[in-house]
């Protein structure tokens, strides 16, 4: 049972017993204190009417300080659905598609002589992700990185294989009809001489165009070797990043327009929903593009040549993602400081317009304050028509200001 603690000014909490086990998959008794640090689920505030918390991307980063190396604890966003495996299997001549109830039946496809795409969707199943890492000799502290999901996208290199973490961006529609939000998760590519495995953090992604062109045995996919397999999932991914950019690039124009015509409260919320938003896909999109850089290097000698120069476009895509986004951030920065602008200007055309009445009184106050002296000789106070001609000196006093105000164009 986990326990969220929200304090509105404060950190976000969770406290609670976790069961772990250690790399020989004995249980380890420990309480653990989890804080938030990015999520795509909304929290509201408790005893609020409906109101939502401004929302942030939180990710529970657990304490794990006095546990063994290669420990395997799942941080992250747990899926209600069990951990799902699907196998394809394929060459220029034939292809063998499955969905494994099992993880021991991949194991057979560790000695295949063809392409083996193993897909993992669920990574909160630490006795799947042992086994198959034991029988497919991966490093313990790479399954460690692949189920704390939090990784920063990066390169790890091992005598047999490589290990290539990514964060893969997707749409997420709001509660009830609201706002767009950022669904973020990590994509780890394992890459070895004949088979490629993918981790997920849940099902759901954007290769089934991919797989569709497997099974069509159309493109280069089918006649290539698992470096290029691993290289289409990487372009995958970055070309995935112009579909999140390109419908936050219309929120903005729009947000913009509105910003010019009719802008308020809730105006400069969504700015700064926007803002927050374009700061994630920078801590995404830049590490993703070092990482295709540091293969075009040739630093990894996993991707052969033929492979590298298409990895080149994909390189090229990334800049241009990283490009996008930096304009994006610095049109939302933009906006904000034009929000902050129009507020000052209103709030300055107000106290002008106060300022020039006050001032058009200032004169009328000192005629009605000398005639409201009592005093015994004062001459206009007997004249017949004192009255009026006092009316007609404020009268004259109040347009005559008015015509200097609108000459100096004060009004």
């Amino acid at each position: 049972m986990i326990e969220i603690t929200v304090r509105k000014n404060g950190p976000y909490l969770v406290k609670g017993a976790v069961e772990l086990k250690d790399a020989d998959g004995n249980p380890i008794d420990t309480d653990l204190t989890r804080e938030w640090v990015s999520t795509t689920v909304p929290v509201r505030h408790k005893g609020t009417e409906g109101g939502q918390m401004t929302q942030r991307f939180f990710r529970r980063v657990a304490g794990k300080s006095g546990l063994a190396p290669g420990t395997l604890v799942h941080i992250g966003e747990k899926p209600a659905e069990p951990v799902r495996i699907t196998t394809i299997d394929f060459d220029a001549e034939h292809l063998e598609e499955r969905s494994v109830p099992s993880v021991e039946e991949c194991y057979p496809l560790r000695d295949s002589s063809t392409v083996t795409w193993i897909n993992v969707d669920g990574v909160h199943e630490i006795d799947v992700i042992r086994k198959l890492g034991e029988h497919f000799a991966l490093h313990p502290l790479l399954l460690e990185d692949i189920v704390h999901t939090n990784q920063r996208p990066k390169i790890e290199e091992f005598e047999d294989y490589v290990c290539i973490v990514l964060r893969m961006l997707s749409l997420k529609r709001g509660e009830a009809g609201g706002a767009v939000t950022l669904a973020n998760e990590q994509i780890s590519i394992v890459l070895a001489p004949h088979w490629v495995i993918t981790f997920q953090e849940r099902p759901g992604d954007a290769f089934d165009p991919l797989r569709q062109r497997i099974r069509e045995n159309r493109g280069r996919v089918r006649r290539s070797g698992p470096d290029y397999l691993a290289y289409t999932l990487m372009d995958v991914v970055v070309d995935n990043y112009f579909t999140v950019l390109e419908r936050f690039g219309d929120e903005i124009e729009g947000l913009e327009a509105e910003l010019m015509e009719r802008p308020g409260l809730e105006t400069l919320g969504e700015i700064q929903r926007l803002k927050r938003v374009m700061i994630d896909v920078r801590r995404v999109v830049w590490p993703a593009r070092d990482v295709i850089s540091e293969l075009l290097r040739g630093d990894v000698d996993r991707f052969e040549e033929p492979t590298l120069i298409f990895m080149r476009d994909a390189y090229d895509h990334a800049v241009r993602v990283v490009d996008l986004t930096e304009t994006f951030r610095e049109m939302v920065g933009g906006m904000h400081d034009l929000y902050l602008s129009q507020a000052s200007n209103r709030m300055n055309e107000v106290m002008k317009l106060l300022t020039v009445i006050a001032t058009v009184f200032i004169p009328l106050t000192f005629i009605v304050g000398v005639y409201g002296m009592n005093f015994d000789n004062m001459p206009e106070l007997h004249w017949r028509f004192g009255y009026w001609y006092v009316w007609g000196a404020m009268v004259l006093a109040a347009i005559g200001l008015i015509f200097v105000f609108k000459r100096k164009h004060f009004l």
